[in-house]
């Protein structure tokens, strides 16, 4: 605070100004508002869920309880029982992705996950999720993941382990980033050749497009996950 202002850094985030110039360079702010509001509204419709809470769910109740189920029954198929303690995550995950790929769609609202800091983000919480939880369940032994099935094979194997995961979370970021933001400017350009005739019948394909990557992502991290879990040998 200065003078009874709040801090200027703060005050643009809030307002959702595009930028704020600190130090002489611009600072990117947009995306972060527009997460902000993704879970804003994420979390105003878990409250009113949660006050109109009923045995026999209706309306926005069996939509989401409808999703819930059914992406936990996939990944139970898919981890088995282990799986279920990260049920939360995972469809809190895909949730969260999915509505900040919409939000992009609606107009005078930009997708944070069309930018690059947010994807990069994302991809590094998953690199160091899975690996943790990886070293929990197998503690030192974890490293047998990385050196291959023989010690003659270590000198070849670890570091080409290495090098594929440190791969993941640039595939993870830049797959969900290069597909958002190419969605935007195809959008723009078929609002500038034909505001409404252009833009209209595209709202599908995006909308099936954006429900894809946010999926692609979800199951991506469950693999990752499981691959974590599963003893090294395999």
């Amino acid at each position: 605070m200065a003078g009874g202002l709040p801090h200027p850094v703060l005050l643009s985030t809030f307002v959702g100004l595009d930028n704020v110039t600190l130090g002489g360079q611009v600072v990117e702010f947009k995306h972060v508002f527009y997460s902000w509001v993704c879970m804003a509204i994420l979390f105003t419709l878990a409250w009113i869920m949660r006050r109109r809470l009923t045995l026999v769910p209706g309306g926005l109740q069996n939509f989401f309880e409808a999703l819930v189920n059914s992406l936990e029954e996939f990944i139970i198929y898919t981890m088995g029982e282990n799986g279920r303690k990260y049920v939360g995550l995972l469809v809190g995950m895909f949730i969260y992705i999915l509505s900040m790929n919409l939000i992009g769609l609606v107009p005078g609202f930009d997708s944070p996950t069309a930018n690059l800091n947010t994807t990069v983000c994302m991809a590094l919480f998953v690199l160091v999720f899975y690996n943790a939880v990886g070293l929990i369940r197998w503690k030192a032994h974890y490293i047998h993941h990385f050196t291959g099935p023989s010690k003659f094979l270590i000198p070849l194997m670890l570091p080409l382990e290495i090098v594929s995961h440190l791969s993941r979370p640039i595939s993870l970021s830049l797959r969900l980033f290069g597909n958002l933001r190419g969605e935007e400017i195809v959008l723009i350009l078929f609002f500038v050749m034909a505001p409404i005739l252009g833009t209209l019948p595209t709202y599908a394909l995006f909308l099936l497009g954006e429900l894809m990557q946010a999926f692609v992502f979800f199951m991506l991290t469950m693999f990752y996950i499981k691959g974590a879990l599963e003893a090294p040998e395999h």
